[in-house]
């Protein structure tokens, strides 16, 4: 076909646009490199963080919420118990120091109440040297000074928590007395304590020498 009939064609058909081919009055489209290069950006995979999620569905939600709030209640109730124990052990770490603070004299205590014995009998004893059929003014002075050794010395075993038991006409207690003996009852109830043959002591409410005590017993005609 001449170059003059290709460019009468050419004008019917309307200008071919640049990079293209007709044929036969058909479109045959070839693209460019740069054309191709943009549309194979265009059309390349797809992003991967673009692809729909599969959402868990409303029954394994409720599954898996039902299981964290089981765990929430067993860790609180393990945090619960552990919580009590460590208070219980601060309470007995508390008590036992306390206790060793109180009692730890008491070993102490059981000796020094040996020597209030002897210091007793003695000043019963300058009682009776010194009463007033014996004029001695020196057995006086020793009697009086005898008296307020003994009574110092009680005053300084109560201020530390250390008392002398009086069980005398009280009912016998084996966590605190000592039968060593059983006498007529006269004018006292059966089982009541009639004498006192040692003095007891308590060292803060607690016994540390019991007291020896004859029991009062009904008697037999």
């Amino acid at each position: 076909m001449a170059a003059g009939s290709l460019r009468r064609f050419g004008t019917v058909l309307g200008a071919p646009r640049r990079g293209s081919l007709y044929f036969r009055g058909s479109p045959c489209v070839f693209s460019t490199a740069a054309q191709q290069r943009s549309t194979g950006d265009e059309c390349g995979p797809e992003d991967p963080r673009d692809e729909p999620k599969h959402p868990l569905s409303d029954c394994a939600l409720e599954h898996k919420a039902i299981k964290l709030e089981e765990q929430v209640r067993d860790l609180t109730e393990r945090y619960r118990k552990a919580l009590a124990d460590s208070e219980n052990v601060r309470r007995r770490t508390q008590k036992f120091v306390e206790d060793a603070k109180l009692f730890g004299i008491q070993s102490f205590c059981r000796d020094l109440v040996e020597v209030a014995d002897i210091l007793e009998k003695t000043t019963e004893s300058a009682a009776e040297e010194a009463e007033p059929s014996n004029l001695s003014p020196t057995l006086k002075k020793i009697y009086e000074g005898l008296s307020l050794i003994e009574a110092k010395l009680q005053s300084v075993f109560a201020k530390h928590g250390l008392q002398k038991m009086n069980p005398v006409g009280g009912r016998y207690d084996p966590y605190d007395h000592e039968i060593v003996c059983h006498v007529p009852a006269e004018g006292l109830q059966p089982g009541t304590i009639a004498l006192v043959t040692q003095d007891g002591y308590k060292l803060h409410g607690r016994t540390i020498r019991h007291a020896l005590v004859g029991v009062a017993v009904e008697s037999q005609e």
